[in-house]
C-alpha cells in the first residue's frame, strides 16, 4: 500500500501532463487550466486511488475515475465561488474575478462535461461508476441549493444543516472511495462501507472546520477567527447556540447578526461557550469520526492494508485547535 503523499505526486504528474483541454478558445480553457494549476490537496482523487489499491493494482479505470472526480470537484468550486461572490480561492483570484462572469460559467460547464468524458474512458466498470457518480453529482447540486436557501431562512435546524453539508461536501468524498473500490474489484459490501467511511469523515471534517473558524489558533491556521460569524453563516455552532439559548441569549444572538467587527466576533464566541455550543460541536466531530473509523474497520480486508487511509483520515481530523 502506497502513502497518500506518494500517490499525490503520481496523480499530479499524470493529471498535469494529460489535461484534456485544447488551446482554443483560450477564454474557455485558460480558466480551467488556471484553477487546476493553483493548488489543492487532491484528497478526493487520491483516496479514489487508495481505495482501488486496497483490493488490487491501480488500473487505468481507477486513474480515469480519479481524474473525473477532480474535474467535477473543481467545476463545483468555480460555480460555488460565483454564487458566493467570493474574490479568492486558495489565496488566488477566483475564476470569475480573473476572467469574468461569463468565462466562469462556461469554463465550469465545460469542466463538468470533461469530467464525464474522463469517466467514460473507464471501460470495465463504467455502468457501476456512472451510477455512483450521477447520484453524487445530483446530490452535490441539491446540497448547494440548500446552502443558498439557508441564507434567507431563520428556521434552519441542526438536522437540516447536517443533511446540507452531507450533500454539498461529504458525498463526493464517499463517491471517490466507492468508485476506487469498484475499479479495484471490491467484493460484497466493501465498496459501500468505504462510501460510508468517506461520507462520515466528510461530515466530521466540515464540523471541525466550523469549530476551527471560531475557536482555532489564528497563528497556526493562518487566518483570524470568526469569518463565519462575520458572514452570518448558519454553522453548527450558531444553530446549536440558538437551540440551547434562553430568551435573553437568543435576543443577543439576533442583535449580533446585525453588527460587524471584532466585538461581534468576541461576543458571539462568548455565547457559543455560554450555551455549550462549542462542546456540542466538538462532540459531534467525535461522533462522526467514530462512525467513519468504524465503517473503515468493517471493510473486510486485513487491517494492515487500511493503514494509509487511517493515517490520512486522522491527519484530516486532528488539525490545530
Amino acid at each position: 500500500m502506497q502513502s497518500f503523499t506518494s500517490l499525490v505526486a503520481q496523480f499530479e504528474q499524470r493529471f498535469g501532463s494529460q489535461l484534456p483541454f485544447p488551446q482554443m478558445p483560450t477564454n474557455l480553457y485558460d480558466p480551467c487550466r488556471y484553477l487546476l494549476g493553483i493548488g489543492g490537496k487532491r484528497v478526493r482523487p487520491v483516496v479514489c486511488l487508495m481505495a482501488a489499491e486496497l483490493f488490487g493494482d491501480i488500473t487505468d479505470d481507477a486513474w480515469h475515475a480519479a481524474a473525473a472526480v477532480e474535474l467535477f470537484h473543481n467545476f463545483t468550486l468555480i460555480h460555488d465561488d460565483i454564487m458566493d461572490k467570493a474574490p479568492l480561492r486558495r489565496g488566488q483570484a477566483t475564476v470569475h474575478e480573473r476572467y469574468g462572469l461569463t468565462a466562469g460559467i462556461l469554463s465550469g460547464d465545460v469542466m463538468c462535461i470533461y469530467a464525464y468524458r474522463e469517466l467514460a474512458s473507464a471501460g470495465k466498470s463504467l455502468k457501476q461508476l456512472l451510477e455512483v457518480f450521477n447520484t453524487t453529482a445530483i446530490e452535490v447540486c441539491e446540497g448547494q441549493q440548500l446552502d443558498m436557501d439557508f441564507e434567507t431562512r431563520t428556521d434552519v435546524t441542526i438536522e437540516e444543516y447536517i443533511h446540507m453539508i452531507t450533500l454539498k461536501t461529504s458525498v463526493l468524498l464517499g463517491c471517490s472511495l466507492k468508485m476506487g473500490a469498484i475499479t479495484g474489484g471490491a467484493l460484497g459490501d466493501n465498496a459501500n462501507k468505504l462510501y460510508e467511511f468517506g461520507k462520515n469523515l466528510g461530515i466530521a471534517f466540515q464540523l471541525q472546520d466550523d469549530y476551527l473558524d471560531a475557536f482555532g489558533d489564528p497563528a497556526k491556521l493562518g487566518k483570524q477567527n470568526g469569518g463565519d460569524i462575520l458572514a452570518n453563516k448558519k454553522t453548527y455552532l450558531l444553530l446549536k447556540a440558538y437551540e440551547a439559548a434562553d430568551v435573553t441569549k437568543r435576543a443577543e444572538l439576533d442583535r449580533l447578526t446585525t453588527e460587524s467587527g471584532a466585538e461581534k466576533v468576541s461576543r458571539t464566541l462568548a455565547l457559543f461557550s455560554a450555551t455549550g455550543a462549542d462542546e456540542a460541536c466538538r462532540a459531534a466531530v467525535q461522533q462522526y469520526s467514530d462512525k467513519a473509523f468504524n465503517c473503515l474497520e468493517e471493510v473486510a480486508i486485513p487491517s494492515s492494508r487500511k493503514g494509509p487511509l487511517h493515517v490520512l483520515a486522522s491527519y484530516l481530523l486532528v488539525r490545530d485547535k
